[in-house]
């Protein structure tokens, strides 16, 4: 059995609040019309404020990267500068979320770590986050580097399937994952939908998890990898892209995805339940794409909307946005902390991306007994 025992999270230090946001938006945009929309998003987002490694989107900030023109219009950086500023940022919230990580896991120490894969899709750099991690944490010169990149936000499912694999090849493996997005550098001003809704829905925020076979720390709680499972839904490559432009990277986001999962998602788990052998799931662990797509899912996954199925996907969204692959390990880390979680219950945990690509995994939250001392020996 493959564990996850320990997911450390880190959000960068600037914190700006939905209203604000709305309110510079519709600055920028002038449009009545625009103005209208971007009122509408950001008013029913289900997000009440969202984190940045930049500065600029704070009350009277001085703006490092975005700054205004003379006609009060925002002047967008290139993408070559976006990305300096993401080589330049990453670090320390990489740093922070191993650290966590580590610290939550006292009994894996970084010298154990053999395999260390990174996620990430909103930059590009290298040396980049992997080599930063190994030279920062002292990691083991031999130590197996991978980067998954560009993938968007189902990202972390194949980062843990790849560990998952590394750990049943090699029970004395131990496989350390980042995933770091720091998505607030592609804001543009565009007057189409598609643009205004990711404008409104993406933050930073970076996510590590420890992954092994080795057996949990007495008293510790930890995620029980039992399968993982991919699909794609066919016709659907255009509602959901994600290219590199000459001003930062390009998100396309089509209002039409929320239905799309939506009836999808109920015979795709069908299929993939029917495929393996795991009891039907009981709670779910969603990555809160948006307020539409939670919805959309708990109607075609019939979940009650005061249900604590899908509890902690919200209050993700609702406190951090969505981080595209960082989103889903804030979610497991919120239900491994949950005291009202349910212990050895199937979870089911779900992600989506370009693609349409819905990822899959079955897991279950495990708490390890806590050790009894040993006996003391009577004396004769």
């Amino acid at each position: 059995m493959t564990y996850v025992h320990a997911i450390g999270v880190a959000v960068p230090p600037y914190v700006y609040h939905q209203d604000y946001a709305a309110a510079c938006m519709k600055r920028w945009v002038r449009d009545r019309a625009l103005q209208r929309m971007v009122h509408h998003v950001y008013r029913h987002s289900g997000i009440e404020r969202r984190y940045s490694v930049i500065p600029d989107f704070q009350p009277n900030a001085s703006p490092v990267l975005f700054e205004e023109g003379a006609d009060g219009l925002l002047i967008e950086p290139g993408t070559g500068r976006r990305n300096d500023f993401y080589a330049a940022s990453f670090p320390d919230l990489v740093h922070a979320s191993v650290e966590r990580a580590l610290t939550a896991a006292p009994h894996i120490d970084a010298c154990s770590i053999t395999h260390l894969i990174t996620v990430s899709c909103t930059g590009f750099c290298n040396p980049g986050p992997d080599l930063f991690i190994a030279e920062a944490f002292g990691l083991r010169p031999d130590v197996q580097r991978y980067h998954l990149g560009f993938m968007g936000c189902y990202a972390a499912f194949p980062a843990l399937r790849m560990a998952d694999a590394f750990c049943r090849a090699d029970p004395d493996s131990v496989v350390l994952v980042v995933c770091v997005e720091l998505c607030t550098l592609h804001l543009q001003i565009k007057p189409t939908p598609d643009s205004l809704l990711a404008n409104a829905l993406f933050a930073d925020g970076c996510a590590a998890a420890l992954v092994s076979a080795r057996a949990p720390a007495p008293g510790a709680r930890v995620f029980a990898l039992d399968r993982f499972e991919t699909r794609t839904i066919p016709g659907t490559e255009s509602e959901m892209a994600w290219t590199i432009g000459d001003r930062g990277f390009d998100m396309t986001l089509s209002s039409y995805i929320p239905g799309i999962l939506g009836s999808n998602i109920e015979p795709l788990i069908a299929n993939i339940v029917k495929g393996g052998c795991d009891p039907v799931c009981e709670d779910w662990a969603v990555h809160p794409g948006g307020i539409a797509i939670l919805r959309a899912v708990e109607s075609a996954l019939n979940v009650s909307p005061n249900s604590p199925a899908l509890a902690a996907s919200y209050r993700v969204l609702r406190e951090y946005g969505n981080m595209s692959s960082a989103t889903i390990l804030f979610v497991l880390a919120e239900l491994m902390a949950s005291p009202a979680a349910r212990v050895t219950t199937p979870i089911g945990a779900l992600a989506f991306g370009p693609g349409l690509t819905v990822e899959f995994a079955a897991l279950r939250l495990l708490e390890s007994p806590v050790c009894a001392p040993a006996a003391v020996p009577e004396r004769l």
